[in-house]
């Protein structure tokens, strides 16, 4: 680990990163270009002296959670993504085909989405990145363990998790996971991960191993969809997916129409600001 080098280098990409490209507003009395170090500790789901620490060269080794975290945060390329593992002394991840890391473009828009909750989920079902409305809605992934951020295990093996849907839906909803999730098997079926994934899930839950054998297979496009918020109630919306070119990251962004109630609800989850729902 290149102590050093590795403070140089986030510093050097802090500044760059204006708060409106990450959606933070610019505020008075900033003397100092780019972020703050508490916005980009607060990005990346991280305490702001562990961040700290780092750019002073103090820091332990950051783990490769971490590691890939800060690349969101600060915006960083694929490259500059695996030069900030090289500087801390890992192997930068090398399943190109199915990356954790976000692209640039994807979170610049999910930035820019402001009045609609939006995130960015791989084909796995990891969700990689949220906006503030998203983790109003439905929770905040970055403050759970790396396990319970795959939001189709957690909807297989966590009850609680299922209270986020209306029961009606859960069923639709359950069908749909697996679909998806074979037909990323299929394109992959050398990704050890989603073998794993797969795996674990027949092994733990009933469910799955006979939605499973199946066999349906299908990629999550427009949907629609139902979130049981407990502070502001029921709020459906319209669930539009932007895939990327190898279907292996998509936006998904959840609209109500406007007038509704449900629009209304979603209206006052962005004046109340970010609450984490209790769902277990």
């Amino acid at each position: 680990m290149d102590r050093s080098e590795l403070a140089d280098f986030l510093r050097h990409c802090r500044t760059r990163v204006s708060p409106a490209a990450v959606g933070l507003p610019r505020g008075p009395r900033r003397r100092t270009p780019g972020l703050r170090r508490e916005e980009v500790a607060q990005l990346a789901g991280m305490s702001t002296d562990h961040y700290t620490r780092l750019e002073q060269a103090r820091g332990s080794r950051p783990s490769r959670q971490m590691l890939a975290a800060a690349a969101r945060a600060l915006r960083l390329t694929g490259d500059e993504r695996d030069h900030l593992f090289h500087l801390a002394g890992e192997e930068p991840p090398r399943d190109r085909s199915a990356t954790q890391h976000v692209r640039p473009g994807l979170l610049l828009v999910l930035d820019r989405l402001t009045d609609a909750p939006a995130q960015v989920v791989d084909d796995r079902g990891d969700l990689l990145a949220q906006n503030a409305l998203a983790k109003a809605l439905t929770g905040d992934a970055s403050a759970r363990p790396e396990a319970e951020r795959n939001i189709i295990w957690r909807y297989f093996t966590d009850p609680a998790a299922r209270e986020l849907f209306p029961e009606g839906d859960r069923a639709h909803g359950a069908r749909a996971a697996v679909a998806d999730l074979r037909a990323a098997l299929a394109r992959r079926p050398d990704d050890a991960r989603l073998a794993a994934l797969v795996r674990g899930l027949r092994a733990r839950s009933a469910e799955f191993a006979a939605l499973w054998e199946t066999h349906d297979v299908a990629v999550r496009r427009a949907d629609t969809k139902g979130f049981l918020h407990p502070v502001v109630g029921l709020v459906e919306v319209a669930c539009e997916v932007l895939l990327s070119p190898e279907h292996d990251q998509r936006l998904v962004i959840f609209t109500a129409r406007p007038g509704s109630e449900s629009h209304e609800r979603l209206e006052l989850l962005r004046v109340l600001g970010l609450q984490e729902p209790s769902y277990g």
